[in-house]
């Protein structure tokens, strides 16, 4: 895993209709719309934010974490309609004695069901495979969020198990997990 490719200047990824890029402070208001909305993290660890000051520092914390080489948040930016974030993709937990990593997603709640979740997992797949050399790739789905694992179903990861009562998620308390993965020779072959 080359970990310089994404932690040397921050990756600007792109696809036809969609680019991930570094948020930033003039984003706060599309950030603040996303964490304020409770049904965006039904299925999430992550309590909602309903202080527009709180958002302003997590952007902060965003930055923080990519120097620290430890989280990269990237925004989910639209091309076509004034390049509006509309979301948010990470990759975190590098493992690279393993080469392996895992990765999370959500989206404004006006941006569901158009795609824009599996075409950025799409575009952040391809760039873990085929520029970072990351030999795995995993998320953490709880078991009652039927668009995520479409989502990654779609994108060529497979179920690879569930967790019973693995993990401990902000205001959801110990909760069972899927396990969803997808190595680089899964990817490679379905090219």
């Amino acid at each position: 895993m080359n970990v310089e490719i994404i932690f040397g200047d921050f990756p600007v990824l792109e696809s036809a209709n969609l680019v991930l890029r570094k948020i930033e402070d003039v984003h706060l208001k599309e950030v603040y719309t996303i964490y304020d909305n409770e049904n965006v993290f039904e299925y999430c660890g992550i309590i909602p934010k309903h202080n527009i000051q709180t958002v302003s520092k997590m952007i902060g914390h965003f930055d923080r974490d990519y120097h620290k080489k430890s989280r990269v948040k990237w925004g989910i930016f639209q091309k076509y309609q004034s390049s509006k974030l509309v979301g948010i993709i990470e990759a975190m937990d590098f493992n690279q004695k393993v080469n392996t990593l895992s990765i999370g997603y959500f989206l404004a709640e006006d941006s569901w069901d158009k795609g824009i979740a599996t075409e950025s997992v799409g575009i952040l797949v391809k760039f873990l495979f085929e520029e970072v050399n990351v030999n795995r790739i995993q998320a953490d789905v709880m078991l009652a969020n039927e668009a995520s694992k479409k989502v990654l179903l779609k994108n060529g990861f497979m179920k690879e198990g569930l967790l019973r009562q693995a993990s401990l998620w902000s205001g959801k308390g110990v909760i069972d997990l899927e396990i969803y993965g997808i190595l680089k020779e899964d990817y490679s072959r379905s090219l």
